[in-house]
């Protein structure tokens, strides 16, 4: 939980052991966190059971240390492939279904070619990308991203930060489920709904959250291969249908493909950008002395490969649809059903290839679910005493009700959601590159005092700045709901450069 202003900064911190994953193995001797949530849940039978449930999930090693900062002697020795790992990780994680059904609103939503739609979504995600592994650097600080916040922007106005954050992963949560949904219905030739889909995924998110999270960090090392199996399966069987030729459309006013072109580069921007908000989160057992540069290299390298190879098979299928009308009426059901329809040469072998991408989005699922839940104990100390599985259980609920009454509006969820939330991600990390490279570059941070409140900035001037930011981002927005007034300036639909103008003005 997180403690009010006082010099001993660990007295209720659970004691961990580092083992080969980013988290911790915990100890049985329950904690002094753990007694003071006992002694205000010691009346009633139903707090009882709550109380008993929680002792059981920390003497098996099923809940992993909460918001405290990691110490230097409780980091875990950077083997000689650490660094690889880091890639690895990203990679793991970021190759999924969810990022081939972002690349299809390329031609399908912002009408552009094959080859306009491919390098706005590798340079988009690739300047995203440059954010995320920046923020990565902070790991060997010990402190959680949203910790990290609290050097930056202050107290009081990093809970702000901390609330937009948990609406990104529950969002993510949210897509990921309609996707795989989506993707399962399909593949059952639509005897399955939906909406069983979505629920299964989310069960299966939640089991994996709550019993064995650890288990996943072994079964993450190699996650990546079956999904990098399948989608070069996808590749080789869809690759021939895809349209590379076609080129990019527009209306009367010629700027309305640059327009379009500069949307659609946002989109993608954002899409990678929006990892930002926890990314330190798993390197916080990384050694002090880390190379900062290899970590943010790793990252990179991880998340560009995986943002590319996604984007680029999302882009082909769309473009595909000109020539392919199996192709359009699939996705005119939905764009998993698109993605299965491709696997359809294969027979049997190919709905088995469209299980496994389903299944891929339950590992994509796992890490923003259980982020959701260390974010919500940093909002304060009465957050701090609920054990995350209560709040990843929140979550899960959160998100898949959002995702079985939106399931019908993918697009419109991709292209409104992720943008909205790539904004305030681009003012905040205008605001720590001004802190850390201006106003800290000399000073730097002492990272043992991210629980006292005297002792960390008011956030004043941090908190307006990200005011000005926001109030940018709204002149500059261009979505389906609403288009500012220097957005209206481009092309018919106008143009999203908002993320142009937040750095401009933050900066």
């Amino acid at each position: 939980m997180v403690k009010s202003s006082t010099n001993n900064t660990h007295d209720d911190e659970t004691k961990v052991t580092p083992n080969a994953s980013n988290e911790p193995q915990l100890k049985l001797p329950i904690s002094t966190r753990d007694a003071r949530i006992d002694d205000r849940l010691r009346n009633g039978g139903w707090q009882d059971t709550f109380k008993t449930f929680e002792k059981q999930l920390v003497a098996y090693n099923l809940e992993a240390r909460g918001i405290q900062r990691v110490e230097p002697d409780e980091r875990q020795d950077l083997r000689l492939l650490g660094y690889l790992q880091v890639a690895v990780m990203w990679f793991s994680v970021n190759l999924a279904a969810n990022n081939i059904t972002l690349g299809m609103l390329g031609p399908v939503v912002f009408a552009l070619g094959f080859l306009d739609s491919c390098l706005l979504a590798v340079f988009g995600a690739s300047v995203g990308c440059l954010v995320v592994a920046y923020i990565a650097t902070f790991g060997k600080s010990g402190n959680r991203t949203m910790v990290f916040s609290r050097y930056i922007t202050g107290w009081w106005p990093s809970k702000v930060v901390v609330l937009l954050n948990i609406v990104v992963l529950l969002g993510y949560g949210m897509i990921d489920c309609v996707v795989a949904g989506q993707i399962l219905s399909a593949v059952s030739g639509n005897s399955m709904s939906v909406v069983v889909g979505i629920i299964i995924v989310a069960v299966i998110t939640w089991v994996i959250t709550t019993f064995g999270y650890q288990i996943f960090h072994y079964y993450e090392r190699w996650a990546w291969l079956p999904q990098l199996i399948v989608l070069c399966i996808l590749a080789g069987v869809a690759g021939p249908h895809f349209n590379i030729s076609s080129q990019s459309t527009g209306d009367a006013d010629p700027d309305t493909i640059i327009g379009n072109r500069i949307s659609f580069f946002g989109l993608t921007l954002a899409a990678a950008i929006t990892y930002g908000g926890g990314a330190a989160d798993y390197f916080v057992y990384y050694p002090e002395h880390s190379s900062s540069l290899k970590i943010f290299g790793m990252t990179m390298l991880g998340l560009i490969c995986s943002f590319t190879f996604a984007f680029i098979l999302g882009i082909g299928l769309a473009s595909g649809m000109l020539t392919n009308s199996n192709w359009e009426a699939a996705y005119s059901v939905s764009q998993g059903a698109l993605i299965v329809e491709a696997y359809k040469p294969l027979g049997g072998f190919g709905s088995f290839c469209g299980v496994v991408v389903a299944l891929g989005l339950v590992a994509n699922l796992i890490l923003p679910t259980y982020s959701s839940g260390i974010d919500a104990q940093i909002l304060g100390r009465y957050a701090g005493a609920i054990p995350r599985v209560i709040w990843n259980t929140i979550g899960v609920v959160i998100y898949t009700i959002c995702a079985l009454a939106g399931r019908a509006h993918l697009a419109e969820i991709f292209t409104n959601f992720l943008a909205l939330m790539g904004y305030w991600v681009s003012v905040w990390v205008a605001i720590v590159l001004e802190e850390h490279l201006i106003f800290r570059r000399k000073t730097g941070f002492n990272w043992g005092v991210w629980s006292q409140k005297k002792k960390l900035p008011l956030g004043i001037a941090a908190f307006a700045a990200f005011i000005i930011g926001w109030i940018g981002a709204i002149m500059c927005m261009a979505q389906v709901w609403y288009i500012g007034p220097i957005a209206k300036q481009v092309g018919t639909h106008g143009g999203d450069v908002s993320f142009i103008d937040i750095v401009a003005l933050d900066l």
